[in-house]
């Protein structure tokens, strides 16, 4: 028997004995009424938690993260089965400015700056919910600078006119302006030099730590993902074929051979690995 088939699939404690405060249940997401791209997808993060969503492009990642933040309506998508609960309530109904009141934020693949505004405008654009006064959004921004000084040099730069680990920083410090429970962070890796990468993955690592902010994170850099995320689950083709924590994850022989391009005999080209192979190892 394949060692991947000794992992669990959709297990609900995600390897962490602290409480779920995000439960997705069996959900369906279906595009325009008829394509459908989620199928009776299940994953739990404990609070104060880093869960990594991993796959391919075209997984089902960036949707899972829409269902939860509540973003598919406007892309002509639905949650048609299933329900998805935060801190023990049902949120899967409620509209996305309701969900950054409750603490839930998404950090969307690609960076979305506000080009024509500068740093420090975009990354007080994320307090417009906050209701406790100017000194204490001055507080959070001087948090923010401090976990990203290359945002407080570029302060009065305009967005748009800024590298792209330096807009990163600002779509990400700009959700930490709202005081979030939870960060839903699409691809941070995307398009970003290895060490700009690293940098990013501490930067989660040390808010997780120091604020106890939870993150799910939906990632293709699988190995710099599971290095940094305690618990992680992976998609194919809108469903979840593994999940396990991190270690057990990046240690098993299929998740080596088919995401990080490595097998027992050395490293691997996917181009070399059958595709009906993967479905009959993983999914037998």
């Amino acid at each position: 028997m394949s060692d991947a088939l000794t992992l669990t699939r959709g297990n609900q404690s995600a390897g962490d004995n602290r409480r779920p405060i995000l439960q997705v249940n069996n959900v369906e997401v279906i595009y325009d009424h008829v394509i459908l791209v989620l199928k009776g997808v299940s994953l739990s993060v404990p609070e104060g938690g880093i869960v990594a969503l991993l796959g391919a492009n075209g997984a089902g990642k960036t949707t899972t993260l829409k269902a939860i933040s509540n973003l598919l309506r406007a892309e002509r998508g639905d949650v048609t089965k299933g329900t998805i609960e935060f801190a023990g309530e049902r949120i899967d109904r409620l509209s996305p400015n309701d969900l950054v009141k409750r603490g839930v934020i998404q950090v969307m693949e690609g960076r979305h700056c506000f080009e024509h505004l500068t740093i420090e405008e975009n990354l007080l654009t994320g307090a417009y919910t906050r209701k406790d006064g100017r000194a204490a959004i001055q507080h959070e921004l001087e948090k923010v600078y401090a976990y990203f000084p290359r945002l407080k040099e570029r302060r009065t730069s305009q967005a748009g006119y800024t590298s792209g680990g330096e807009q990163q920083m600002c779509a990400i410090g700009r959700a930490l302006m709202s005081r979030p429970k939870m960060i839903l962070l699409d691809e941070p890796s995307m398009g970003l030099a290895p060490q700009l990468v690293e940098g990013i993955f501490e930067t989660v690592k040390r808010l997780n730590d120091d604020e106890g902010v939870t993150f799910l994170l939906a990632e293709q850099n699988t190995n710099m993902a599971l290095k940094y995320a305690r618990y992680g689950y992976i998609l194919e083709n809108g469903r979840v074929v593994l999940d396990g924590d991190a270690k057990t994850l990046a240690e098993n022989e299929d998740v080596k051979e088919f995401y990080l391009g490595l097998s027992a005999s050395g490293r691997k080209s996917y181009r070399d690995v059958k595709h009906y192979k993967r479905r009959k190892r993983w999914l037998a």
